[in-house]
């Protein structure tokens, strides 16, 4: 098994370390300049579409509402990597993989956004009379040619439903360290886990979209407020460790305590890999969400997207920092980085600290596997029927034990490999069908229904 990992862990190294600096990095750079920076120059315009607009239910077709829609694609991105995987990150990379975390976080807004736009055009209604869209629906409906981008959606659905597979072991395996650091049996703390998480899955999408729009904000409110605690704490670390990630993303960091050293590529590797994870811009796993709201146009709904990630980078950087501030980064091992939020808090707020991120960490996992519980579904969907896809909930409930049998690093490695092997088909896809989405732009921004209505109230 160790040679097994150990091929695996090369070849994701080398698709994290190269192939996906230009993939992900170019191509949200080249889709930022496509769509003239829209997510600056019309952030205010966003942010009160999004923001401004929490509780509207959406006008338009559709199956859910817009805010309904994008919970539950961020009960999905924030998710235990926005607290266990920055650590993980720093933990593997050192303090510069925060640094490339940002650089997907300021890019990402532009990719996420035209996923949900194509996602919501090229959408569909499935057997039960329910929206469904995504990657699979716009590669085999939009790729160019017809027969390439079917075999594409078909390749990447089926790598997508073994990516489920350990990406919800990655999040069971954040809850499992947290609890045993309490004294809590592993075992125990995964059985809860699957008895919850099936609970709200056999409910189906209006189930999960009610309970995540419920749970993400409660869990982001209790989770900022407990950083905002250690940070201030720590305030007099906060310069010295801005300093340090820039220093150390350009020019590695030295070993020291717990940490063994890392390079400038294993900063980058570690960087993109954990926050494309979190953010999940250009996986295409959010459009599967977000193609089931009501709306009236493809690019209203893709202003949530900007919003996702903006706030799945804030939660990740106020991780990053605490972890970095409060020195634990340096006292734990790598395979035990999971463990890092919980310290830091600790260390200031004592035994309340530590059950502040537990019960974060499980409303993190809990939110985060009820969705990808959800995408699995929809990809088997795709890939056969709706009926056969309602029994894989099942198959990837129980996925959840596997958290509590396997090593953090074997568990990444397969992981890494995994979502590379989705994003590839993905972005090649969003890339080529990119003047689509500056087409929809144009129209919502030049349109008196859309844009210059809005503007003129």
């Amino acid at each position: 098994m160790d040679g097994f990992f150990a091929v695996v862990g090369a070849i994701s190294g080398f698709c994290w370390n190269i192939l996906f600096l230009v993939v992900l990095v170019g191509g949200g750079i080249f889709l930022t300049v496509r769509l003239n920076f829209f997510q600056i120059r019309h952030l205010p315009y966003i942010l009160k579409q999004t923001f401004g607009k929490l509780l509207d239910k959406g006008k338009g077709e559709g199956t859910v509402s817009p805010f309904a829609a994008v919970s539950t694609a961020m009960a999905s991105t924030i998710g235990a990597s926005n607290i266990v995987g920055v650590p993980a990150a720093i933990a593997f990379g050192g303090p510069g993989a925060l640094f490339w975390m940002w650089v997907i976080f300021i890019l990402g807004g532009a990719t996420k956004f035209s996923e949900v736009v194509l996602g919501v055009h090229y959408r569909e209604k499935n057997a039960d009379g329910h929206y469904v869209g995504g990657p699979y629906y716009y590669e085999t409906k939009g790729f160019p040619i017809k027969s390439v981008g079917k075999w594409m959606a078909y390749i990447g659905a089926y790598v997508a439903m073994i990516y489920y597979i350990p990406s919800i072991a990655t999040q069971s395996v954040s809850l499992v360290q947290n609890a045993e650091s309490l004294g809590m049996n592993k075992y125990i703390s995964s059985v809860i886990l699957m008895v919850v998480v099936g609970l709200v899955v056999l409910g189906g999408l209006i189930r999960v979209a009610k309970v995540a729009s419920k749970m993400v904000p409660t869990m982001c409110i209790l989770y900022f407020a407990g950083s905002l605690v250690v940070l201030f704490a720590n305030i007099k670390e906060l310069f010295p460790s801005l300093a340090l990630v820039f220093d150390s993303a350009f020019n590695g960091a030295a070993a020291t305590g717990g940490f063994l050293g890392a390079g400038i590529s294993m900063a980058i590797r570690m960087g993109l890999a954990r926050a494309t994870y979190s953010c999940e811009a250009g996986m295409g796993s959010a459009p599967m969400a977000h193609s089931a709201a009501i709306t009236d146009h493809p690019v209203r709904q893709g202003f949530w997207g900007v919003f996702e990630v903006l706030i799945d980078g804030t939660v990740c950087t106020l991780s990053g920092l605490v972890v970095l501030t409060s020195g634990v980064w340096k006292e734990v091992a790598p395979n035990a980085a999971f463990t890092m939020p919980s310290l830091a808090f600790t260390s200031v707020l004592g035994v309340v600290g530590g059950y502040i991120v537990t019960i974060s960490v499980f409303l993190f996992v809990l939110s985060s596997i009820i969705a990808i519980i959800w995408y699995a579904e929809k990809v088997v969907e795709f890939s056969f029927t709706t009926k056969i896809s309602k029994y894989a909930r099942l198959v990837y409930t129980l996925s959840i034990m596997l958290g509590a049998l396997f090593a953090l690093d074997k568990i990444l490695a397969v992981l890494d490999l995994a979502n590379a092997l989705i994003i590839l088909p993905n972005m090649v896809t969003v890339l080529i069908l990119s003047p689509l989405v500056v087409k929809l732009s144009r129209e919502f921004f030049s349109s008196d229904k859309y844009y210059l209505k809005d503007i003129k109230k």
